[in-house]
């Protein structure tokens, strides 16, 4: 059996109260995590900055770009966060502590 196979049918035993739409339920896809993106960016960038680098358009200071990334990068995590805490903040909440 691969890991594509259906899982077999020992979760229909399953019963859902009459009433409650079965679709109410269904956990939400989980997104991408801000840091990961960032880091994503961050080595594309300096992937590119080398390319540049290398085919001699310019000229760069090692000191200077990796500056210039981590203050980037900063910008975009604390940017990134505090979308992420208000977009969390706008969900209702179940009164539920």
């Amino acid at each position: 059996m691969s890991s594509f196979d259906p899982a077999p049918d020992s979760d229909k035993s399953e019963s859902t109260t009459p009433g409650t739409p079965s679709g109410t339920d269904a956990p939400q896809q989980p997104s991408a995590r801000v840091g990961t993106i960032v880091w994503s960016l961050i080595v594309l960038a300096l992937a590119a900055l080398i390319i540049v680098a290398q085919l001699g358009i310019v000229t760069l200071n090692g000191t200077y770009v990796l500056i210039g990334l981590m203050i980037g990068a900063g910008a975009a995590l604390v940017i990134g966060g505090l979308l992420s805490a208000r977009k969390r903040d706008n969900q209702p909440t179940t009164g539920k502590s």
